[in-house]
């Protein structure tokens, strides 16, 4: 009875969580985090007996180890607001759609197009907001797969928020899991290219019997009707400065500070500076094309970056952390860490749990975000507490639980037709494009890159497979190795 009150504040999570995105119960994570983390607090005094004041070091303790996260998350909102508002983004589409579209080129383009938006921009919804619009039209006037379309513009727009450098999903996975954001974008970014080539060859493969008639970007934007432009303003207002910069068009140029952005990047810099050299180069470019008024307004940008992370991401962090500390001082999660272990034979048979915890989670809380912050925690304490290994080892396996929480977390959560990431899309995708009306599986259908990612990480890593991608390999036995056998 003691071990599932101590759990229960997880299903109580889950349950707001999930009636909120796919039910009638219309609650904000900001409203559902003070709800989870309080309950919490009477679970651990009628459990532990834990004083209030212990409580509550408990939860700031937790949120401390954030405080790097925060700012970066900061620095990455704004960044991801100028790049969308200076004309990096329209840039790069700009740049993709010069030579002109047919049936059989869209998918793949529209894939490629949106995987590189998102490195740049951080946002999956942003970039799915921004680019649905362009390809479902465009589509429609070549006369393509209008699945194998969407599949495309979904699985491109989760890329870069799995290992892009501004992603608020690859910053707090990491932060969580002790890691640097360089760190694990290195360890990762052999397996993502791979996944990234695997499923434009399959987008190719399946387009080849598709029309070779040329379309142009111009004429799919005009088609768009005025009230797709209203309500796609409500929804993204982003987009809509991102669509008009494409139509009208901007210097090529402006590619530059997202190509800085990443040349820092693979140079090892740390994430503040390669953030600050992008938001820096992004001003300079930007005056000089004419996308940028003044300072004044290139710092209103900034400013409104800084409050959007501040009023959700950030407060939210803060909470959940929060929760996690509490969960944490009662040792909510020992009895499913007691028969993990129970069942695993070596860590990477522990590794692989990990994996399988984070899909379970993301599936239970139809959030990714709440995924990463939950069960983050719990992968992050079932490897310490039961894995021996060098330091240099431990963080290796903190990389892979970094990326287990992102990657299924982002990608898994397009395979699970009630998560909120499936909603949006379908929702976006009826509202931008009303000739068709998209099914929550019709996400699913030529997902080709979530499929991929999703499988590929967890077939990898049970069977040691990983090891033939460079960067990408785990530590193996008896390097690392599980407590329980250390002395066999």
């Amino acid at each position: 009875m003691t071990g599932f009150l101590k759990i229960s504040p997880v299903f109580l999570l889950a349950g707001l969580m999930i009636g909120s995105n796919i039910g009638s119960l219309d609650l904000d994570i900001l409203v559902i985090g003070p709800i989870v983390t309080i309950y919490a607090a009477i679970i651990a005094y009628i459990t532990e007996k834990i004083k209030f004041d212990e409580i509550v070091d408990a939860a700031v303790d937790n949120v401390k180890d954030l405080q790097l996260v925060f700012f970066i998350l900061m620095f990455a909102y704004a960044m991801a607001e100028i790049f969308m508002s200076t004309g990096v983004g329209a840039a790069i589409i700009n740049m993709s759609l010069r030579l002109g579209l047919s049936a059989k080129t869209i998918g793949v383009t529209a894939f490629l197009v949106t995987a590189i938006l998102s490195v740049a921009t951080g946002t999956s919804w942003g970039t799915f907001a921004a680019t649905a619009p362009i390809f479902l039209w465009l589509n429609h006037i070549v006369g393509g797969n209008i699945l194998l379309t969407l599949g495309a513009i979904a699985g491109g727009s989760c890329f870069g928020d799995n290992i892009g450098l501004i992603s608020e999903t690859t910053v707090i996975s990491s932060g969580i899991q002790g890691v640097e954001v360089i760190d694990r974008i290195r360890h990762q970014g052999v397996w993502s290219i791979l996944c990234l080539v695997l499923a434009a060859i399959l987008f190719i493969t399946f387009s080849l019997g598709l029309s070779s008639t040329v379309g142009n970007v111009s004429d799919a934007i005009e088609q768009i009707p005025q009230d797709v432009w209203k309500s796609l303003m409500e929804e993204s207002p982003g987009a809509v400065k991102l669509l008009n910069q494409v139509q009208e068009g901007v210097p090529f140029y402006m590619v530059i500070p997202l190509i800085i952005v990443l040349i820092t990047a693979i140079k090892g810099l740390p994430t503040l500076i390669c953030l600050g050299i992008g938001i820096i180069s992004s001003l300079g470019f930007g005056l000089m094309a004419g996308t940028v008024d003044s300072v004044k307004a290139f710092l209103g940008l900034v400013y409104t970056g800084f409050s959007e992370a501040g009023s959700w991401v950030i407060v939210m962090m803060m909470w959940m952390g929060a929760f996690g500390g509490i969960m944490g001082k009662i040792q909510a999660f020992k009895p499913l860490s007691n028969l993990i272990i129970k069942k695993v034979r070596n860590v990477r048979q522990l590794m692989f749990a990990n994996g399988i915890l984070s899909i379970i989670g993301n599936a239970a809380l139809a959030d990714e975000m709440a995924q990463i912050v939950t069960i983050g925690p719990i992968i992050k304490e079932l490897t310490e507490e039961n894995v021996e290994a060098s330091k240099e080892d431990m963080y290796t396996l903190g990389l892979r639980n970094a990326i287990f929480s992102d990657a299924l977390g982002v990608f898994g959560s397009q395979l699970v037709p009630w998560h909120v990431y499936v909603a949006y899309f379908v929702g976006i995708s009826n509202a931008v494009f009303p000739l068709y009306e998209f099914q929550v599986f019709d996400i699913m259908k030529y997902n080709f890159m979530a499929i991929i990612a999703v499988v590929s990480i967890l077939f990898l890593t049970l069977t040691g497979f990983d090891r033939f991608i460079p960067l990408f390999k785990m530590p193996r036995e008896p390097e690392v190795r599980l407590k329980k056998t250390s002395s066999i």
